[in-house]
């Protein structure tokens, strides 16, 4: 998942002074590496600075079947779903590592790449908080799009998929708290990461994950639809909401 990419990054990034260690590693080439792994896992019309070269548009029609725009973010894994919980894992994850980690990061040479990283997923998260629908049916987080199960089945290219792309969503009659308040930190983190390059942008940012957070709050509740073999039983701790 792209969530063990990031793990990898973590780890590099906190070594990356040592070029190589003493069994002759080279961990400056495994944090590019692993910030060049979340190109090639891009969705939606790819910018001009991409990278990963054999990947090309991919998804322009996400969303279309609420009237919405869910063009862009990450795959997850080696599938083509969005699943919103784990892009927005990701996504807090990097950006705190910007935070935490940039004057390694600018001494790598991999700011920039940190940087676009953070900005192309929360762009995502952000343009998923909309209105259900498109417009008139209230306040909805749309948190996964495609079918697990015929994507799962069938190995495709992005660019070539045939699978269904629907849209699935919380809002306040379908709550999820979980998806919600990740969604919310990596905003909010991606804000704190983002805010010296851009400040508007930032502040877009803050004001959906002020939002978020307050939909995960005002009715606990984790994401049915994502939890179809959960028991239950189970209660969500909702401690850090």
């Amino acid at each position: 998942m792209a969530g063990r990419a990031m793990l990898v990054a973590l780890v590099v990034i906190a070594t990356s002074c040592m070029v190589h260690d003493a069994h002759g590693h080279d961990y400056r080439a495994a944090l590019a590496m692993s910030l060049l792994y979340f190109e090639g896992q891009r969705s939606g019309r790819l910018p001009p600075a991409q990278r990963v070269q054999w990947r090309a548009d991919s998804a322009l029609a996400d969303g279309a079947d609420h009237r919405v725009d869910l063009t862009g973010g990450y795959y997850d894994s080696g599938d083509n779903v969005k699943f919103g919980l784990p892009m927005a894992f990701t996504v807090a994850a990097l950006a705190w590592s910007v935070v935490e980690y940039g004057g390694r990061l600018d001494a790598a040479g991999e700011l920039g790449h940190a940087l676009d990283a953070v900005r192309w997923g929360a762009d995502y998260l952000a343009r998923a908080h909309a209105s259900a629908g498109g417009g008139g049916g209230g306040e909805a987080l749309y948190v996964q799009v495609g079918d697990g199960d015929s994507d799962h089945s069938c190995w495709q290219r992005p660019e070539d998929m045939d699978t269904p792309r629907t849209a699935y969503m919380v809002t306040a009659s379908s709550p999820g708290s979980d998806v919600a308040a990740e969604t919310a930190a990596a905003l909010a983190a991606a804000a704190v990461a983002l805010t010296p390059a851009d400040a508007n942008f930032s502040s877009t940012l803050l004001v959906h994950a002020k939002q978020d957070i307050k939909c995960g709050k005002n009715k606990k509740s984790i994401a049915q639809f994502a939890c179809k073999l959960r028991d239950e039983s189970f209660e969500p701790n909702y401690a850090m909401i």
